[in-house]
């Protein structure tokens, strides 16, 4: 079973996860430490690849994002 959405982007949530990070004026870095205190392990290399829809989510780490932005799961769905 493929995993690639549209054969470009491999997820649907990366400009929300730009969005909402930015908002909070909050670096990648700043996002893959927090996202490490949870138990999330998601270097800053793999935000700037989630952000570029380069990297597939897990719904784990969509779970932590959403946790982390203070948003809702469905505010990071590409609408």
């Amino acid at each position: 079973m493929s995993r690639i959405i549209d054969g470009n982007k491999m997820n649907i949530v990366g400009d929300n996860v730009r969005k909402y990070r930015i908002m909070q004026k909050m670096s990648q870095q700043k996002l893959s430490d927090k996202l490490e205190l949870m138990g999330v392990y998601v270097c800053r290399g793999s935000v700037s690849r989630i952000e570029d829809k380069s990297r597939t989510v897990t719904d784990i780490e969509l779970y932590a994002l959403a946790k982390v932005l203070n948003v809702n799961i469905d505010d990071l769905i590409e609408k």
